[in-house]
Order: structure tokens, then C-alpha cells, then sequence
């Protein structure tokens, strides 16, 4: 047994501060992670593709790697008190391999399924939670069905890799649906297997993070709500301002959903309101999530020290909100005239900045973002608007 461990009644050993946590993935969801880590009293160490990646600047060590290098993935879980993730889409093989050297936390059956859109959406239905219209689509000529099926108006995902608008296509929403848009749109995403969603008619979108460690507790944040522009979050303000009704039946989804895939660690649930007031799952990201950034200025704990939490099976943090909080993306778009005013942006009053370290901006990477709080969510979210708008 490792001095940073002791055994516990339930749920496995718990790693004391001192411990080595490794993270699969080293970008700003990982840095964050790390950051937290070591406020805790933790070593830390990531594997990436990248050797000057956003995490690398605040942990012990980078292991270079590929989503799908077994050889990385067995030196970063060599030595490691446990492992734990900032990106889903990391090779099945490489999980495996991880997860018999050391624990791996959320595990590996529950990041199979996720990291496939067609087999998250199947497990999704299957399961009985509640989904929009869809199909799986493994050609064009079952896309040209599913279009039909699905009244000719359909969001088109890839199955494994797409995110932040990437991979996905719009079928039959500016025009009717025709057999050259469908075949436009099955080769936008390079033809592979995807899912075909029916569009539907929204009011808005939220989201919910729940949390579960190795013991069996689970818990869930507030819901946040989410504003996306081009298929890329835009904004996020927690509390939602949702009818208290909808708020515990979405918590509730969530609670569900890490239960059932048995995960240990983080769930962000992000769904769909309707106009007609339906509940909807979209999609699941087994990680800490954009839409939870304010977390570290609203709730008693962050989503990213909760992670740490759930990795070292320590008991979970308080999920309540202290005060309504709400971040903006900044997205590479920003640097395109020049170096942002951040002075500016700064003198909006509870406004902070938070940068990634990525050294090249490109239009749509995400390279940092601003939080504020406020009297309400409102304000919260009108100050940080505000500030983005002086950049």
C-alpha cells in the first residue's frame, strides 16, 4: 500500500495529498484540474499530443502521447495513486491498459460508450431516459431514410471525434432537404457513422453536472444555462432561473444517468427544454464541462476540485450555489485585431480573467474566458458581456 493511501469500509482506499494523480489530457479543462490538485496538496502528471499543452505549465510532468498510444498511457498510470480524464476520446486500448495499472476513474466501460454518439444515444433510449427523435446512420443512402423519417429537418453528428460544432452538419433548417444537401452533408463529416437528430423547436438549453466517487455518493450542481453561437458555447450563467419543478427533475436526470453508467467521477448532462416543456437529453460529457466554469466563483465547490474529490475518493464537495455567477467564452476570434484590452475587460466590477497559456489563437479555439458574479444571474451575466465587449 502506498503511504498516500488508507483503506476505507467502502468504495476502495482514499489517496491523501502527497498522492500522484494523472490526468488523460492536458488541455484547459486539465490545467484547471491540476490547478486544484495542487492547491489540495497533490502531485500531478498528464499525457498529451502536445508537449507545451495548457496543463504543462502547472503540473510535474508531461507524458507526449497520442488519444490512442498504449505506450503513453502505460508510463502516465506507471506509478500513479489514480487517473482520471479531461477528454473522452481516448483509445479503448489505451483506458484498458490504464486501468490495469492503476484506478481509473470515471472507468473504462462508461468513456466506451460515451465517446460514440451512436452508442451514447442507443444507451441513452435504451436505458429510458429521454431523447429527441434520431436515427443511427451508417450510409447515405440511411441518412436520405432518417431525413424522411425525421420530417426533413435534422442536426447530423459523427459518431466519435466531433465537438464544438466540429463534425456535425445541418440538413432541411434553411431549405427543404434535397439529395444533394443530404449528400452534401454526409460527406461534410467525411462519412462515417453518425447520428441524425430530429431539429426540434427550443425555448432554451441547461445543463446539469453531477458528481459520484468510488463510495457510491452522488450529487448534483445547480443547472446552469447555456447560450451557443455557431455551435460553440458562447456563454453560461448558473443559477438557470428555471421553474424549481424543471430544476429537480433535471437534477434528478443527472443523478440518474452517473448511477446507471457507473461512473466514478463527473457527468455533465446537457439538455434540452422544449417548447412544450419536454425534457431532453442531448448529450453526456463524463469531465469537468465548459458550462461549470463559474462554478469556481458561484458554488461552495468547484467542479474541478469535486473532480479531485471523486479521483482520490475523498467525500464530495458542497454542490450549492453561494452566488450567481456566469462566464464568456474567449474564443481565438478575439486576438484577430490585435491584443485584447484586458485592462479594460478587468474594470467591470467583479470581472476575472482566466487564460489557457495556448500560444496560437485560431478563429473558434477556445483560449480563455471571464467570469463574474453579481446580485443576481442577471447581473452576474451583464457584467461579463460587458466586459467581453470592451475587448
Amino acid at each position: 500500500m502506498r503511504l498516500s493511501e488508507h483503506l476505507t469500509p467502502s468504495g476502495g482506499s482514499v489517496i491523501r495529498p502527497g498522492g500522484l494523480l494523472a490526468i488523460l489530457g492536458g488541455g484547459q479543462l486539465g490545467r484547471m484540474t491540476a490547478m486544484a490538485a495542487r492547491t489540495m496538496g497533490y502531485r500531478v502528471r498528464v499525457m498529451d499530443p502536445e508537449p507545451a499543452c495548457p496543463a504543462s505549465f502547472v503540473v510535474d510532468e508531461t507524458i507526449v502521447g497520442r488519444w490512442d498510444d498504449v505506450d503513453a498511457a502505460r508510463r502516465l498510470a506507471t506509478g500513479a495513486d489514480a487517473v482520471t480524464l479531461e477528454i473522452e476520446q481516448i483509445g479503448v486500448d489505451a483506458l484498458a491498459e490504464v486501468a490495469s495499472l492503476a484506478p481509473l476513474r470515471p472507468g473504462v466501460e462508461p468513456i466506451r460508450i460515451i465517446q460514440d454518439k451512436t452508442l451514447q444515444k442507443v444507451w441513452l433510449a435504451e436505458s429510458g431516459f429521454p431523447v429527441g427523435p434520431f436515427s443511427v446512420v451508417r450510409s447515405e443512402a440511411e441518412l436520405r431514410e432518417a431525413v424522411t423519417a425525421l420530417d426533413g429537418r435534422v442536426f447530423l453528428k459523427i459518431g466519435r471525434g466531433g465537438y464544438d460544432g466540429r463534425g456535425q452538419a445541418l440538413i432541411g433548417l434553411d431549405q427543404p432537404a434535397t439529395e444533394a444537401s443530404i449528400a452534401e452533408a454526409w460527406n461534410a463529416i467525411g462519412a462515417r457513422p453518425a447520428v441524425a437528430e430530429q431539429a426540434l423547436e427550443l425555448d432554451f438549453e441547461i445543463s446539469v453536472m453531477a458528481a459520484r466517487n468510488p463510495s457510491g455518493e452522488v450529487r448534483s450542481y445547480p443547472a446552469a444555462r447555456n447560450h451557443h453561437e455557431n455551435q460553440i458555447l458562447a456563454w453560461s450563467v448558473l443559477p438557470a432561473g428555471i421553474p424549481a419543478e424543471l430544476e429537480a427533475r433535471a437534477e434528478s436526470l443527472a443523478a440518474a444517468i452517473i448511477a446507471k453508467l457507473g461512473i466514478e467521477g463527473l457527468l455533465c448532462v446537457e439538455l434540452f427544454v422544449t417548447r412544450q416543456g419536454e425534457l431532453l437529453v442531448n448529450e453526456l460529457a463524463p469531465r469537468p464541462h465548459n458550462s461549470y466554469h463559474q462554478s469556481e466563483r458561484g458554488c461552495v465547490t468547484s467542479q474541478f476540485e469535486q473532480l479531485v474529490r471523486t479521483t482520490c475518493n475523498l467525500p464530495l464537495g458542497d454542490t450549492s450555489l453561494i452566488i450567481p455567477a456566469a462566464i464568456v467564452n474567449l474564443l481565438g476570434d478575439v486576438w484577430i485585431a490585435g491584443e485584447p484590452d484586458f485592462a479594460a475587460a478587468l474594470a467591470v466590477p467583479t470581472v476575472r480573467l482566466h487564460l489557457y497559456e495556448k500560444k496560437t489563437p485560431r478563429a473558434g479555439r477556445k483560449m480563455g474566458h471571464l467570469s463574474a458574479t453579481g446580485a443576481t444571474a442577471e447581473e452576474a451575466l451583464a457584467r461579463v458581456l460587458e466586459a467581453k465587449s470592451r475587448l
